[in-house]
């Protein structure tokens, strides 16, 4: 079975590509989920995480609180980095059992993921596909979802890869700056394509 990695840059619409593929069928492992997954409350990552940051970046259920985290992080590099050290191998591990082939019936499964390239994560995909909108349109989709000032997207969208190198690295580019219909033929498209590769 292919793993075929989706990504793109935050706000550049991999959800809505991936629920088109999903009503194709195609089953995905999110690693934003699994990244949520990894530090619930109980588990040794966000025990190591408080213990490190202290019990300010706990809401008052004991779960983490990810937006107090994200400042923090986006503002000392040094602390992004302890973090992504501690959190990158723990998801790697659960990506990994998540992706195991007996739960799927399609030649291919997605592995949805913002740090595709950044990542070793890059090393488990046979295939790579970016969802690509131009940086203001990541910028003005983001605000607008999220509870984040425009200076903090655009510090997000500096620590991933640029998108030109992104670009680079892939091997299908989905255009999501389309209307809706063109992005589902692409979709359709690629799926045809790849359901003959990887049979």
């Amino acid at each position: 079975m292919a793993i075929v990695g989706l990504t793109g840059g935050i706000g550049s619409g991999k959800s809505t590509v991936v629920r088109m593929f999903g009503d194709l069928g195609v089953h995905w492992v999110d690693a934003d989920d699994v990244a949520r997954e990894v530090v619930e409350p109980g588990t040794p990552a966000l025990k190591a995480i408080a213990e490190h940051f202290g019990t300010d970046i706990l809401d008052a259920a004991g779960a983490l609180d990810r937006a107090q985290l994200r400042t923090i992080v986006f503002e000392k590099p040094g602390e992004r980095e302890w973090l992504e050290a501690l959190l990158h191998p723990v998801i790697r591990e659960e990506l990994i059992r998540q992706l195991k082939p007996e739960h799927y019936s399609l030649p291919y499964v997605l592995l949805v993921t913002p740090l595709l390239f950044e990542t070793d994560q890059h090393q488990l995909v046979d295939y790579a596909l970016v969802v690509d909108v131009p940086v203001d349109v990541q910028i003005e989709r983001t605000v607008a979802r999220d509870a984040n000032s425009r200076e903090q997207v655009e510090r997000i969208i500096a620590a991933q890869m640029s998108r030109d190198q992104r670009c680079g690295k892939a091997d299908a580019i989905i255009d999501n700056n389309r209307p809706h219909v063109d992005v589902e033929r692409q979709v359709h498209e690629l799926h045809k394509k790849m359901l003959v590769d990887f049979a």
